[in-house]
């Protein structure tokens, strides 16, 4: 398989966690589970598993979901962004995208496995943006993948890995369907 470059994705959370001030740290995100502090530990701890698991790498990093520090690493504001590169990096390798991997303690295709890196990269920046107030726009190739990957299909699971979705109407923006098959309110704001 031809990788999907996730390049765009990384580049666009890591340019939203530079615009992240230490007073919204505390605030509410779309993830009603997390601040904005939890969101990064969870962003930091998917970049880790999703670079492990671009590279075979099977172990600790990959057989559970990311455990949330109780608090940020005090050089969260460049580990995480270098870890994002190294993610993108990792799965621009062919290789990333062949056979079967682990994430999150979830076997899958490697070719699935990197799609769902993808998603972790868009939606959680949507969600970063949301809690802070920065505007988001995702490039059209990512968001294409990630429709294709999480619209409800017709018979399975309603709320498939994401939760229910939230009624978004048909002719609504991309992004907005996208975000609301996600679970998420498109319409959702931090104030």
């Amino acid at each position: 398989m031809t990788p999907i470059d996730l390049t765009p994705a990384a580049r666009r959370l890591a340019h939203l966690l530079a615009g992240v001030t230490d007073d919204q740290l505390t605030g509410r995100t779309p993830c009603t589970e997390f601040t904005v502090a939890d969101l990064i530990n969870h962003i930091d701890g998917f970049a880790t598993g999703f670079t492990a698991a671009a590279r075979k790498d099977i172990g600790p990093a990959t057989s559970a979901a990311p455990a949330a520090s109780p608090e940020l690493s005090p050089a969260w504001r460049t580990t995480i962004p270098a870890k994002l590169d190294t993610l993108a990096e990792s799965w621009s390798k062919p290789d990333a995208w062949e056979g079967t991997t682990q994430a999150g303690g979830v076997d899958l295709d490697a070719a699935t496995m990197g799609r769902f890196a993808l998603d972790e990269l868009v939606i959680h920046a949507w969600d970063l943006a949301r809690a802070t107030a920065q505007p988001y726009t995702c490039d059209q190739t990512s968001l294409d993948v990630i429709e294709a990957l999480v619209t409800p299909q017709p018979n399975g699971d309603p709320s498939g890995p994401f939760g229910p979705p939230v009624p978004v109407p048909t002719d609504a923006p991309q992004l907005d369907r996208v975000i609301g098959y996600t679970g998420r309110d498109p319409h959702w704001t931090a104030g």
